[in-house]
């Protein structure tokens, strides 16, 4: 060998397909048969991703340092992701989360059923970021108010779906919205800012249509009020509600509209609402607020739904999450590291030859994704890290991918039967996705808007966050082209 070290082999289709087949197996295993979280069949996917390195000719030393240098590119969304865990907790504590809740059921009325239900559950997950913890919650309760005007029940579940999709796809205390830009190599509030006309434009027609449909549905029947009037009763024992501990969410969004970066804006709204906690909430403490900051807040009512939502919040539930893009960044940046991912986008590219048709290809991959290897989060990590090399080479912001990415990967997840946010519906609901599919129309419409929105250019922007509308494409073409050349 002349004394010289072996170079390492660039490796073929069959090996990099091999390897993300031997993922998708291991994922498929777990979640599908023996119905386990993802992380340790993410980790064999870890292995089996060393394992072909090795083979290709990688150094161990060389392996480990790839690992390591995927972990430090979500290093920004790991530390928001910790920050957010202890904010969620401290405005659980605070009150704020439960105000939210609670003047959102306020404008629940038998005459407006369905917007209605698509605005309460919309802020239900804006305020906690979860879909799973609104259709638990408030989707149940509401369920319950549909079957008691005598509305159709898959058109219920359709609105309960549209409005806890639209929060778990742009709140900011939501793990997805924070993955997707991890994975995609953006900040969570450039992330949010990109999504807000595509979203925007999406959730209006979900106004529309659920206003429509509320009109055709409803015949003047008496609901029953209990379950909601329950609920507010018990926030109102539990907490001292005013407009006041509404302002720390005010306070994140003026931060993020004067530009703050998405730590110190976060970490702002965590000081507000511990200060509005101390002053007006008499059980909140210094103590209570750092032990929910800690742990999360702990809730005991005896009402299933009030505890199913408020128990939640802490820096260790967001161990969940963390520990998740930990595991998916050392099998991305073994991938990545390798060119085992290069291979394979190299395959796919050649049907992506424009920007509009990059995003395309990402939305397949993702709603395959889901469909492969059900599980949300993977749908969103695995088409990550396979395109987020060949955006940057073609000159396009780590945003374009990010959106596509939770356009596609988060919201399609609830309309795939066998993936586990279709077994969740089905179990929590009592109703499956034949029935509610065609009236989640968020969940469905949204990657339709995202892609025609890509081929106009408003869903895509090159490195310097300029959107390819139709009035620059040409000059921005010349950019993505200079860039490319680079």
């Amino acid at each position: 060998m002349n004394g010289k070290e072996k170079t390492p082999k660039m490796p073929k289709l069959w090996q990099a397909l091999l390897t993300l087949g031997f993922l998708v197996a291991m994922l498929a295993i777990g979640i599908i048969v023996y119905g386990v979280d993802p992380h340790v069949p993410m980790f064999m996917g870890v292995i089996g991703a060393a394992v072909m390195s090795l083979c290709l000719g990688y150094k161990w030393d060389e392996i480990e340092k790839a690992m390591f240098s995927g972990i430090g590119k979500a290093m920004q969304s790991i530390i928001i992701l910790a920050i957010i865990g202890i904010l969620i907790g401290v405005w659980l504590d605070a009150g704020t989360v439960p105000a939210m809740i609670y003047y959102g059921l306020k404008i629940l009325k038998p005459s407006i059923f369905f917007i209605a239900t698509l605005l309460i559950c919309s802020i239900t997950s804006l305020a906690t970021g979860t879909s799973w913890g609104t259709i638990g919650t408030m989707g149940v309760a509401l369920m319950g108010i549909g079957y008691g005007l005598g509305v159709s029940p898959a058109m219920t579940a359709g609105a309960i779906l549209s409005g806890a999709y639209f929060g778990d796809k742009m709140s900011p205390l939501s793990d997805t919205t924070n993955l997707a830009p991890a994975m995609a190599g953006t900040d969570v509030i450039s992330h949010v800012k990109f999504m807000m006309l595509p979203t925007a434009i999406t959730y209006g027609i979900c106004i529309v249509f659920f206003g429509v449909l509320g009109v055709m549905q409803y015949h003047g029947g008496a609901a029953d009020m209990s379950k909601v009037n329950e609920l507010q009763a018990a926030l109102e024992d539990m907490f001292h509600l005013t407009p006041l501990q509404l302002l720390p969410p005010v306070v994140v969004i003026v931060a993020v509209a004067c530009k703050m970066p998405a730590i110190p804006g976060i970490t702002l709204g965590i000081l507000t609402g511990g200060i509005i906690g101390l002053l007006g909430q008499p059980n909140c403490t210094l103590g209570t607020l750092f032990s929910c900051g800690m742990n999360g807040y702990v809730c005991e009512t005896g009402i299933y739904e009030i505890d199913e939502l408020l128990n939640s919040g802490g820096l260790m539930n967001m161990m969940f999450s963390i520990s998740m893009t930990i595991i998916a960044m050392m099998f991305g940046g073994i991938m990545e590291h390798t060119h085992q991912l290069e291979v394979i986008v190299n395959k796919l590219k050649a049907l992506a030859k424009t920007p509009a048709r990059l995003v395309a290809m990402t939305e397949v991959t993702c709603v395959a994704s889901n469909a492969l290897m059900p599980e949300q989060y993977i749908s969103i990590v695995v088409p990550g890290r396979m395109y987020a090399e060949e955006y940057r080479k073609r000159g396009l912001s780590p945003e374009s991918l990010s959106n596509a990415l939770e356009s596609a990967g988060t919201v399609s997840s609830a309309l795939i039967p066998w993936n586990t946010c279709g077994v969740f519906i089905l179990g929590t609901l009592g109703i499956g996705v034949g029935q509610y599919a065609p009236y989640a129309m968020f969940n469905w419409l949204m990657p339709v808007v995202c892609l025609v929105m890509a081929f106009m250019g408003v869903t895509v922007a090159d490195k310097n966050g300029v959107r390819l509308t139709k009035k620059n494409l040409k000059s921005g073409k010349a950019r993505l082209e200079e860039t490319a050349g680079e």
